[in-house]
């Protein structure tokens, strides 16, 4: 009987498939690459290549509006024209919710927080984090993100740089930044030293280190199919109970992040009840939390969850975005020279008027390292898709008319309820049209041409770009991870000069939910940036 039942579900799939494919509202005129097959249609090649190699190549062929396919011939769209870009994240709002499959992936990684929420538990989860996220509280944190790479990163660099014999080493510098960016996120989000820079046999660093490369760097199409095809409570069951390495891994991580969140939830109400609270991110969302109506409160779980989500997705893109920085300066020396001339220039203003370090103003107020971060955050985007899905019919507004299959011109595309979109933030970010015809060109004199001419809707909420997402879904970390960056690029270059290695020929650009480097043919080792580094001299 079982077969039977199985055979009689794949032959009505396919027939609902079909039926909401050949509905009065369809996608199927729209120019598209064809299927790779009738099963998995074009996802293999979305989801197995390089991040945005799929999005540039069919960006180039057909356009800003893209049918793909999905299982069982099932039309989808990839989006990187601004105009409906803008109609999907800010003026619908929540018209587009997440993939399923999507979301069951962020449980799975961060728990039910605020990357998993969707409509009113996304508002409501928003709204309380919000306290902890502000301009002024982002601010405050910059003395930690200088004493983590003064005092740490920094210092124990140059001890490696001294036993050296030519003052140089090649180090993986995306090992260095993971564990960088979660001591600053330890002490700012959680006023928690979790000494992942000191200690390299660190348990909870071994965890998270290579988790997102681990568990959806490359994925088999056996995975698609079950990510794509499997119900919601069908992967559940799976995350919970299968043995293969890297939901295992996933589980492993979950445990020891949420024994560590819960001492840490625990600690800051006690803190609290006695008048004795910091101004740590969590100190100010328990804080949040407690004055909130109890309707609206976050449940203990996900408090769990957010705290979960801060520690991935804060500190794996603010390293991942390091990266790619540091990546683009190697690359172009005479760029790294010029940053590093400003940021000493800065550094001699800072000790004429008496000052010590760099603050947030100063951060601010270097020209050329805004050019170089907006350029690198451009170029290579931490978050390079997002994949959304109609919530009803819909119309979406498009920037310049497209011409269907059929020959007829369009400048609005209906949509059906349940259409799967992917929006491209790697392909919007390098639109000729917005950023000129050599935006496949790494050059940060882009941002400091001052036209006057301002190109396309209102997006981002830095630079315009789609790097931090915009609208209801905009990062609610963005300043928090933007000083950051700031503060730890000039640590780096104003005290060490880089350059590229022969290894750099074999650097990929990892497409797991982050845009990872990792090195072809070495890519189960995780992140990988190999840099030779040393000692940037000073008149």
């Amino acid at each position: 009987m079982q077969p039977l039942a199985l055979l009689l579900a794949f032959f009505l799939l396919v027939s609902f498939l079909l039926y909401k494919r050949y509905k009065r509202i369809s996608v199927a005129h729209i120019p598209g690459p064809p299927p790779e097959s009738f099963l998995l249609g074009n996802l293999p090649e979305i989801f197995q290549s390089q991040a945005g190699v799929p999005d540039f190549k069919y960006q180039q062929q057909f356009g800003d509006v893209v049918r793909i396919n999905g299982p069982f011939g099932e039309d989808r769209l990839l989006i990187s024209d601004p105009k409906a870009l803008q109609y999907i994240f800010h003026t619908s709002g929540y018209g587009f919710l997440k993939w399923p499959e999507r979301t069951e992936i962020s449980r799975i990684l961060m728990g039910r927080g605020l990357l998993w929420a969707d409509g009113d538990i996304h508002k409501r989860q928003r709204k309380v984090m919000l306290p902890g996220f502000g301009a002024p509280e982002s601010k405050s944190f910059v003395p930690i993100f200088r004493k983590v790479g003064t005092e740490v990163l920094t210092a124990q660099w140059n001890d490696i740089l001294a036993s050296s014999a030519d003052q140089s080493a090649v180090l993986n510098v995306a090992s260095w930044l993971s564990r960088a960016t979660m001591d600053s996120i330890g002490e700012a989000a959680f006023d928690y030293q979790f000494g992942a820079l000191a200690n390299n046999d660190n348990e909870f660093m071994k965890a998270y280190f290579g988790l997102m490369s681990d568990t959806l760097g490359s994925p088999p199409k056996s995975a698609i199919f079950m990510q794509t095809i499997f119900p919601v409570w069908a992967l559940q069951l799976m995350s919970r109970f299968s043995q293969s390495r890297n939901l295992v891994h996933a589980r492993h991580t979950a445990e020891l992040a949420n024994a560590v969140t819960r001492d840490l939830v625990n600690s800051k109400k006690e803190a609290l009840l006695k008048g004795t609270g910091s101004k740590d991110i969590l100190s100010l969302l328990v804080k949040a939390n407690e004055s909130e109506d109890p309707s609206t409160k976050l449940t203990d779980e996900e408090m769990l969850s957010q705290m979960r989500t801060i520690l991935l997705a804060g500190h794996e893109t603010s390293a991942t975005s390091l990266c790619w920085v540091l990546l683009e300066l190697a690359r172009h020396p005479k760029v790294q020279s010029k940053l590093r001339e400003e940021i000493r220039t800065t550094e001699r203003a800072i000790h004429a008027r008496g000052g010590s370090d760099f603050t947030a103003s100063d951060l601010e107020n270097m020209v050329y390292l805004a050019a170089v971060l907006k350029e690198s955050m451009r170029f290579h985007p931490a978050v390079y898709q997002n994949y959304r899905q109609a919530a009803r019919d819909d119309i979406l507004p498009l920037s310049k008319p497209i011409t269907s299959l059929t020959g007829e011109t369009i400048s609005k595309l209906p949509i059906a309820k349940g259409t799967k979109i992917i929006a491209s933030i790697a392909g919007y970010n390098r639109n000729p049209e917005l950023f000129g015809e050599d935006a496949h060109i790494f050059n940060p004199e882009r941002w400091l041409r001052d036209t006057g001419e301002k190109r396309g809707p209102t997006m981002g909420v830095y630079g315009n770009l789609l790097t931090f997402a915009g609208g209801v879904r905009t990062c609610i970390g963005w300043r928090f991870a933007l000083y950051e960056v700031q503060s730890l690029t000039v640590e780096i270059i104003n005290n060490f000069e880089l350059s590229l290695t022969p290894e750099i020929e074999r650097l990929r650009r990892e497409a797991c939910l982050v845009m990872l480097p990792t090195l072809e043919g070495e890519q189960e080792k995780g992140e990988n940036l190999p840099l030779r580094v040393t000692i940037a001299q000073r008149e």
